[in-house]
């Protein structure tokens, strides 16, 4: 009777552990601004990991080599700031002209088909689900994602001591654990197949930035660099993101050039994607690290909610990461394969 008082019951503590995790996501969402920076200094501190250890390899002094990869940080920063930077203020300048344009077409298309008696002449279109919104939500992403860089000082300092804390993280966990050799082995797994995703994700993003960039500018779409930059983005959401990325220069391209160069840009972003996301990336990512598509949904909403539009994009890093860590011991690998794909071999 005794021990069976002191072994709470699998219900207690299943509540205990759905009322810890609403008591973090409450606290997580109430410190959004703070989470948010550390978040993206995490992950671009996973991004040059490699490099960084690779200089140190070399013989390369490691405050040196610190300073060479926070120096390619900077320059990478002011290259895009200095690329995009007057792009986001022209492009939020312009977007009620953009709607404006959007809005007539729709009409125009709205009352050929009147004429065509193909709908209903008291047909209205929903405010929901008007074209120009999407336009007014990328304008969103682009102006928080610029608020953000703002406080580039801060992410650069959490940047710096996060490289400077690898080097002792080994000397910490044998201070940590009985039995240190399993535990570095099991860390070291995890922030292997973390770092290996996202940098292998990143490469391929960049790769079909780079795609989709010159082939707006080949068509004369405004604002190429800056569709490039949410197709980046974007393409962290797997499936799905790439549709999104897809939706505002498709837009924009309607606006300024009719049909034709609308569905030439849709083309091309299918073959791009198809290319990049179907044949290219599985080759190398492989099938251990991928999600089900009701788990990138919900992952989506649900950092989203949280961490806003920049927790979107990060939502699908955020929960592979998750997997990746529930994958690395016995007692949670079976949520991890919850969160797989539907195929498992």
């Amino acid at each position: 009777m005794i021990e069976r008082a002191n072994n709470p019951s699998k219900t207690f503590q299943l509540m205990l552990i759905l009322a810890s995790f609403v008591i973090i996501v409450a606290g997580m969402k109430e410190a959004e601004s703070i989470i948010v920076p550390f978040l993206l200094s995490l992950f671009i501190s996973i991004i040059a990991l490699p490099p960084f250890q690779w200089l140190q390899q070399k013989r390369v002094p490691r405050g040196i080599a610190l300073i060479i990869i926070i120096l390619i940080f900077l320059a990478f920063i002011f290259l895009i700031g200095l690329l995009i930077g007057t792009s986001i203020n022209d492009f939020s300048s312009n977007l009620p002209v953009y709607e404006q344009k959007l809005q007539n077409q729709t009409q125009a298309l709205i009352s050929w088909l009147v004429e065509k008696k193909y709908i209903e002449p008291d047909f209205q279109i929903s405010n929901a689900v008007k074209p120009g919104v999407i336009l007014d939500i990328a304008g969103n992403v682009f102006n928080q994602l610029s608020n953000l860089f703002a406080n580039g000082f801060l992410m650069l300092l959490t940047i710096i001591f996060m490289m400077l804390e690898v080097s002792r993280l080994p000397q910490k966990i044998n201070k940590m654990f009985a039995n240190p050799e399993t535990s570095i082995s099991r860390i070291k797994s995890v922030t292997q197949n973390i770092n290996k995703y996202i940098v292998l994700k990143t490469i391929l993003n960049l790769s079909n930035a780079l795609l989709v960039t010159i082939l707006l500018f080949f068509l004369g779409v405004d604002y190429y660099l800056l569709w490039g930059l949410l197709a980046f983005m974007l393409n962290y959401i797997p499936t799905i993101g790439s549709f999104f990325a897809l939706l505002p220069p498709a837009l924009l391209a309607l606006v300024q050039f009719g049909f034709v160069k609308a569905i030439v840009v849709v083309i091309g972003f299918i073959i791009i994607n198809t290319l990049i996301g179907n044949i290219i990336e599985p080759r190398f990512m492989g099938k251990g690290l991928g999600l089900s598509t009701l788990v990138v949904f919900l992952s989506l909403i649900f950092w989203g909610w949280v961490l806003g539009p920049i927790g979107m994009l990060l939502s699908v890093p955020l929960t592979i990461t998750i997997k990746i860590a529930l994958d690395s011991s016995e007692e949670t690998r079976w949520l991890a394969v919850l969160l797989g794909p539907e195929n498992i071999e």
